[in-house]
């Protein structure tokens, strides 16, 4: 048990600022995740989901030139 607490050991003094940064970056992206997968898979939003499974499938409309032009 003493090798796997030397292994997770962490000298947070050492860190720097970039560590620092890259860290909460890291574990605000893993709760913006989850929480975008707990919205997405709630029944109460099934209804709204639903709706919305077709629109890769869907012709679209023609826009005409690139430049805004019909």
């Amino acid at each position: 048990m003493n090798s796997l607490a030397t292994h997770f050991h962490t000298d947070w003094a050492a860190l720097t600022l970039t560590d620092w940064i890259g860290m909460t970056l890291t574990v605000a992206i893993a709760l913006a995740l989850a929480w975008v997968y707990f919205q997405t898979f709630r029944p109460a939003h099934r209804e709204r989901l639903e709706a919305h499974k077709h629109i890769p499938f869907a012709e679209d409309e023609p826009r005409g030139d690139l430049d805004g032009r019909p």
